[in-house]
């Protein structure tokens, strides 16, 4: 499979990210990818020719050697990278989408552009990139669970006694390096935990930056109604000190005021 057309499309996912999600990508391609190349098939390269059990009985290596090994770590690890990278096309696809609207919106409209900056992560946007972290951490963990479950806590002991038919009775079978082969599975696992929690740490903070957000324009809000009705309240007329009778005849009423008129005298 050729991983570099793989990260040469994903490495325009860091200009959409955050910076969780620069290191994920980062782990993801040095940690699990590179090390999977690198060394993981070599490790693992020899599993079939080498496993042995101490029995001359035609059939019998390659049923135990498929009840051990029901599915390679190596086709399991290169299923859950692709599992896991794929999400991220998600984002690279709604961006573009954005951006060709964009393009649309600009000819029909004189120049005037719909989206300030298609790859800023809001609205319709926003969801996507979070669905897309949700997919990553749960393929990554539904992996680790698969692999714990067939394999019984990614153990892979020295020795393995097998009993199915065609064998003629419980055989002692051997795969070779078991210990180098449990090093790799463990550097694996490993990574996929810190990688699930880069994608947690990644959500949490992106719900987070979105609260306090909407926070803000709340409080923005309230500001701004609260400047308006002060506003609205010093133009208002001031009401007269003098509390008159509505019930006083307009005769009465000019002679309080002319009586008010009147000097004091001292």
């Amino acid at each position: 499979m050729n991983w570099s057309a793989l990260e040469s499309l994903l490495s325009g996912v860091n200009k959409y990210s955050t910076v969780f999600g620069r290191v994920w990508l980062s782990m993801v391609f040095v940690f699990r990818v590179m090390v999977f190349v690198v060394a993981a098939q070599r490790v693992w390269g020899d599993e079939s020719k080498d496993f042995v059990c101490n029995t001359a009985q035609p059939g019998c290596t390659n049923v135990c050697y498929d009840e051990i090994f029901p599915i390679s770590h190596i086709r399991l690890w290169a299923l859950q990278l692709i599992f896991v990278t794929c999400p991220s096309l998600m984002v690279v696809g709604h961006v573009k989408y954005r951006e060709k609207k964009d393009m649309q919106y600009t000819a029909s409209h004189k120049g005037t552009h719909l989206y300030a900056n298609p790859g800023k992560k809001r609205g319709g946007l926003w969801w996507t990139y979070l669905v897309s972290l949700i997919f990553k951490a749960s393929f990554d963990a539904g992996f680790l669970y698969i692999l714990h479950h067939v394999y019984d806590g990614y153990d892979l002991p020295r020795l393995s006694k097998c009993s199915l038919e065609p064998c003629p009775n419980t055989v002692d079978c051997y795969i070779s390096r078991p210990t180098e082969k449990k090093i790799f599975t463990v550097f694996m696992v490993v990574s996929s935990a810190v990688c699930i929690f880069m994608c947690i740490c990644e959500m949490i903070y992106l719900i987070c930056k979105r609260i306090q957000k909407l926070l803000r324009r709340k409080a923005e809000a309230d500001r701004r109604y609260f400047v308006e009705n002060h506003e609205m309240t010093m133009l208002a007329a001031p009401r007269s000190s003098v509390r008159l009778d509505p019930t006083i005849s307009n005769q009465n009423l000019s002679h309080t005021k002319a009586k008010e008129a009147l000097p004091k005298k001292l």
